[in-house]
């Protein structure tokens, strides 16, 4: 009965953590933080926009009003650049990156040529890198709503070449010009950005540079379930003191966070991609964020001042990366940057994991069978604690008519009932916790596995066999989920029913349960749950096997043996009949 309890609160254990990570974020969703006040900077009462978009309160007087509303971007030219990885767009005003459609990321199995668009200013999701520089005393800058002059309006990084500069110009009257650089490479989803100011005036110029970007939440999904596995999107910055901490949107709107940091790096995550700022080594900055009319966040970072004497230049570098998470390629990119690929708390067990995963996969070719073949070592690795387990179900099995009848003799009396099924264990040799503690030991394995699985970008839209052509979004005919919900019923008719009968009756609604709600999950998660099932299966059923064959044979020598003793005692007691036979007749011949 324990083992039974203890294996009932694993299982709902699970269900209650899907069920509560899917509720926290449909309830996100359905009612987004409510809309904050917009404050007013000096000098800036007509643009309420430009006040709560630019970090600090030094606002250029003479920044441009932009847009209709609070929301507006503002838009001028587009400037297209193509490379290897990028169709990118960047606005004039601002010098913004607007538009990224990463090239080797299609958008969906159907649409291979329709690059995944990253970064977008239009639609119900809005997610754009800002820059500009900001000045001290009102004297001028460019901030993300100046007009910037392009060079060229289109870039093209052509065949053999490996770096692609484009150049956007800002020019003041006062003789002070800026030339914002964005700079392309060939494989490189890094971009490097640099702000120069050549101060043609007649007075030093002193300001800053800030980096930020804005996104709106993400649409709320149909259904409860309908958006399948459900990861975190939102802001998320490093420290030294804190190497990688998440700030939701509510957070952000119930607090806006205002810290000095020396190195770290501020980005907006989602399932599968990123974009982060990332600034030089050894460079302090200001993180902050914003809220902008209660549906637009801001995360971002400020440098510190720095002065360009009259005549001079200056220059203000950072790195822009764009792309998928893709652990190695952001372990190289900046520190902890790869912590973004976040497997929560059990990082230590699913790193080993996704190596072990790739590796599979390099010599496989194939992200199923890679699955596959790493469940069959997770399984050989836990075999000898599935063995024990399962040997324990085996006997617990064997025991489960003895236990009836003493649920039935002492139903009332649970002291005494403990006593006496604690006596029965004894007897037999059987631990009631040895079937529950060795599925404990591997859990915090299975849901590192589980979030190797969710968090890793180079499943997507990898293909498996048959109908399964995409292994990150659930199946489409449902087969998998189907599968799974019948393994699990198989392991149930394995394992001893318990005595309790409304527990039996919510362990037999367990795999409906598990069925449904693996309907939503992604096609490689289910797999793994298939294979992982259908092997504790076999497994299972040999054990149980080699139990109640060795039960039978002892059963058989016991039976043999009460035989042997009748058969001896019914041969004294016939010789004994004989004697007293032969007694009786000798007498009666002498009288």
């Amino acid at each position: 009965m324990e083992n039974q309890r203890l294996l009932l609160a694993a299982a709902l254990m699970f269900v209650v953590f899907m069920l509560w990570q899917n509720w926290l974020e449909f309830q996100t969703k359905k009612h987004p933080p409510l809309a904050l006040p917009v404050a007013t900077a000096p000098g800036n009462a007509s643009n309420p926009t430009v006040a709560t978009a630019l970090p600090g309160q030094d606002v250029p007087a003479a920044a441009p009003a932009v847009g209709a509303g609070p929301l507006a971007l503002g838009s001028g030219q587009r400037v297209r650049v193509t490379t290897d990885l990028f169709d990118a767009e960047i606005d004039t005003v601002g010098g913004d990156l607007r538009r990224v459609g990463l090239r080797t990321y299609p958008d969906s199995v159907q649409q291979p040529d329709q690059p995944f668009q990253l970064l977008r200013d239009s639609g119900a999701e809005i997610f754009i890198a800002q820059s500009g520089l900001v000045a001290l005393n009102n004297t001028p800058a460019p901030n993300h709503y100046a007009p910037f002059t392009p060079e060229h309006s289109e870039y093209r990084l052509a065949d053999g070449q490996d770096t692609l500069e484009v150049r956007l110009n800002w020019v003041d009257p006062t003789g002070l010009k800026v030339v914002k650089t964005y700079t392309f490479k060939r494989g490189s989803f890094l971009v490097e950005l640099n702000q120069r100011v050549e101060n043609g005036s007649a007075s030093d110029w002193q300001g800053s540079q800030y980096r930020q970007f804005q996104r709106t939440p993400p649409k709320t999904s149909n259904s409860f379930f309908g958006g399948g596995v459900i990861t975190y999107t939102g802001a998320v910055i490093s420290t030294p003191e804190q190497r990688y901490e998440k700030i939701s949107f509510d957070a952000i709107a119930k607090q806006e966070l205002n810290q000095s940091v020396k190195g770290g790096w501020i980005a907006m995550i989602q399932h599968y991609f990123l974009g982060a700022w990332i600034p030089n080594a050894g460079e302090t900055d200001d993180f902050y964020t914003k809220v902008i009319g209660g549906n637009r966040y801001v995360v971002g970072m400020r440098g510190v001042v720095q002065t360009v004497p009259a005549g001079a230049t200056g220059d203000f570098r950072t790195r822009l990366y764009v792309g998928p998470k893709l652990s190695d390629v952001l372990e190289g990119t900046a520190p902890n940057l790869q912590l973004t690929v976040d497997y929560g708390k059990l990082t230590i067990i699913a790193e080993p994991l996704f190596w072990l995963l790739k590796a599979i996969h390099a010599i496989l070719g194939n992200w199923g069978w890679a699955i596959i073949f790493l469940t069959i070592l997770i399984k050989l690795a836990f075999y000898k604690l599935s063995e024990t387990s399962y040997r324990s179900m085996a006997n617990m099995r064997r025991l489960a008519p003895e236990l009836t009848r003493l649920k039935e003799l002492y139903g009332d009396d649970k002291q005494k009932m403990n006593e006496v099924m604690m006596g029965l264990y004894k007897k037999e040799k059987v631990n009631p916790l040895g079937g529950c503690l060795p599925i404990l030991v591997q859990i915090p394995v299975f849901i590192a596995l589980y979030w190797v699985l969710v968090e890793s970008v180079q499943l997507r839209q990898a293909p498996f066999m048959l109908w399964i052509k995409d292994m990150a979004i659930p199946d489409p005919y449902y087969v998998l989920p189907l599968i799974m919900g019948v393994t699990m019923f198989i392991q149930q008719k394995l394992s001893p029913a318990p005595p309790d009968p409304i527990q039996a009756k919510v362990m037999m609604a367990l795999p409906v349960v598990f069925t449904f709600m693996f309907l939503w999950f992604p096609a490689g998660l289910v797999l793994y749950w298939v294979v992982n099932n259908t092997l504790s299966i076999a497994q299972q059923w040999v054990i149980t096997k080699r139990v109640e064959a060795g039960t039978d044979v002892v059963a058989a020598k016991h039976n043999a043996g009460i035989g042997g003793k009748i058969a001896e005692q019914a041969k004294k007691l016939l010789m004994l009949a004989k004697r007293s036979l032969s007694e009786q007749l000798s007498g009666k011949r002498k009288k």
